[in-house]
């Protein structure tokens, strides 16, 4: 039984998009943590949990710098975990498909840091820091929230008890709760951080939108991991050809493309209406076959 769902777990990290990955490495590595503490001392899980999660002492932080990494894959109870990953499987499947799944990593990220920037300046500047540790993938998880609710403000989703929300307010809520959490007296520095998050995720379709990707270095950085770790060889660059045309014949003219460019622009802002109005559920698979190809231009 172990080695079958040891293979469906493989399957579905091989073959599922990024977020289903990173899902993947959350419930991983909580699940880790949560047999070591059952099965160990106190005071042993809380020595090797120092070592996980981002301290706010800047003399700790300075000593384990890679827990700006590990701490948001880190959670805390079955609660923390599940309300993370389920947002995150909501919003950035919306993500994924508007912006391409090759952004989503590197925003996850970078969300994440933006957010461990911000408590980390919070708590030293409005708390007692030397014991305070941050947890949790919520600073990532608003950052692809925020991206999702930027890139599309109409996209309307289906909430218990609520029914059909467009997911700007949805952002907006929690904005707005995390903005009141930074003055209550329980974990206002989580609160910061999650602000962080929400902030840079605002900020990266901001800057899109004004023809600068932000992740750019990141998506090159783990293309090129990707790459060593799957053996993929190094392309050879092609060496220039040089063909010489008789004078008496015309040059061959190249057809050009912008035609081409401007119909299918035309096409994907139909598409991005259509989800306003009545959500990405209702798309057809050719139209979402569309927004694919056009992600990757």
């Amino acid at each position: 039984m172990m080695t079958s769902i040891i293979d469906d777990i493989k399957r579905n990290f091989n073959s599922g998009n990024m977020i289903t990955r990173i899902i993947i490495v959350n419930v991983a590595v909580f699940m880790f943590l949560a047999l070591f503490k059952a099965f160990v001392p106190p005071t042993v899980y809380t020595s090797f949990s120092n070592w996980v999660y981002l301290p706010s002492s800047p003399l700790k932080l300075l000593t384990r710098p890679w827990t700006i990494v590990t701490h948001m894959f880190s959670h805390v109870g079955m609660w923390h975990v599940a309300f993370n990953m389920l947002i995150l499987y909501w919003f950035g499947r919306i993500v994924g498909d508007l912006l391409n799944d090759r952004r989503v990593l590197p925003l996850y990220i970078l969300g994440g840091f933006a957010g461990a920037v911000v408590y980390f300046i919070a708590t030293n500047l409005f708390a007692n820091a030397a014991s305070l540790n941050a947890h949790g993938a919520s600073a990532a998880v608003l950052c692809i929230v925020a991206a999702a609710a930027m890139t599309s403000p109409d996209y309307t989703v289906r909430l218990l008890f609520l029914g059909d929300v467009k997911i700007k307010w949805i952002a907006l809520a929690i904005i707005f709760v995390n903005v009141l959490g930074t003055q209550g007296p329980v974990n206002s520095g989580g609160a910061w951080g999650h602000l962080g998050g929400l902030m840079f995720g605002i900020f990266y379709v901001w800057k899109l939108r004004n023809g600068s990707d932000v992740t750019e270095p990141m998506q090159d950085t783990i293309s090129w991991v990707s790459d060593k770790f799957n053996g993929v060889p190094k392309k050879k660059k092609t060496p220039l050809k040089v063909t010489h045309v008789a004078s008496n014949k015309r040059p061959i003219k190249k057809k050009r493309t912008a035609t081409k460019s401007y119909d299918l622009q035309k096409q994907v802002d139909v598409i991005l209406d259509k989800i306003k109005v009545k959500g990405y559920d209702s798309l057809t698979d050719e139209e979402k076959e569309i927004l694919f190809r056009a992600s990757k231009k």
